[in-house]
């Protein structure tokens, strides 16, 4: 049995389906979790792979630690999405995070990913730092007073669910709930395949972000080529150097992608990415 992933109509990728382990239609989205003998356990949202316990660990350590080992102390961090509980997992490892709000649609992921991916939150969504809100994350944007210190975006695709999580609108209301120092983070697809998400993003963060990036990492599961992550702030900053990013990060622990190279060097963009970077 084969599992066709449904995200380009003229090109895909297909897993072996060793066996399902659970499929429901949550009150959002179809959900499916199978076991693949060299990816582990998998899941997909509406046929497009979210997630995989072999690699699951480079795509969360560089949304996490590339936007909070750039700032000195950061303290309140709000996640959007990141159901399974990966990114919530990273976050919590810097001892300076004082709190988390993390904004997830469906409650069906959060105890599903609990169940069949336990090794992916690892005991997160039991910390005490931690206030699990569940909600449109658009919704909880534009009603948010509160201020962060750095905001990330684990969404789907802009396609069904996660579409408002991409649109000029929500951008503007993570503008106001970051303080002047905070970073926004977004998951922006693989540029080869899906380009206009990254330049229908530079564009909409133009009028409110001064800092507007992109770095790239290979994460295995998300075919296509590297993938890009967006990287925005309210004033000019640098990437810290590898020196200071060493420092910071020898508080977290043993990581498995991450370091203050490959930190470096996700931000040196082939051309076609600067191509797709375009006012």
């Amino acid at each position: 049995m084969r599992f066709q992933e449904t995200l380009y109509p003229e090109w895909g990728q297909n897993f072996a389906n060793d066996r399902i382990l659970f499929e429901i239609e949550t009150d959002h989205q179809h959900l499916v979790i199978f076991e693949n003998t060299r990816f582990g356990r998998v899941m997909a949202l509406d046929g497009v792979i979210q997630t995989t316990e072999s690699d699951e660990y480079i795509y969360h350590e560089m949304m996490v630690h590339v936007p909070l080992l750039s700032l000195a102390e950061p303290k309140r961090v709000l996640i959007i999405g990141g159901g399974d509980g990966g990114i919530l997992r990273e976050v919590l490892k810097h001892p300076s995070v004082s709190h988390v709000t993390q904004v997830e649609i469906d409650q069906a992921v959060v105890d599903l990913c609990r169940e069949y991916f336990p090794k992916h939150s690892a005991g997160a969504f039991d910390d005490p730092r931690l206030d699990l809100v569940i909600a449109d994350g658009a919704t909880f944007m534009e009603q948010c007073e509160e201020t962060f210190d750095c905001i990330i975006t684990d969404s789907t695709d802009p396609i069904g669910p996660g579409e408002v999580l991409f649109e000029s609108s929500f951008y503007q209301h993570c503008a106001k709930c970051l303080t002047e120092t905070g970073v926004l983070v977004t998951q922006n697809g693989v540029p080869f395949m899906q380009g206009d998400e990254v330049t229908n993003t530079y564009r909409r963060w133009r009028d409110l972000f001064v800092t507007r990036r992109f770095y790239l990492t290979t994460v295995p599961t998300y075919a296509g080529g590297p993938m890009a992550m967006g990287y925005a702030q309210k004033q000019q900053t640098a990437i810290p150097s590898t020196d200071v990013l060493d420092q910071r990060s020898q508080s977290l622990g043993p990581l498995r992608y991450y370091t203050p190279e490959v930190h470096h060097g996700a931000f040196g963009l082939p051309q076609y990415v600067q191509e797709l970077m375009t006012d």
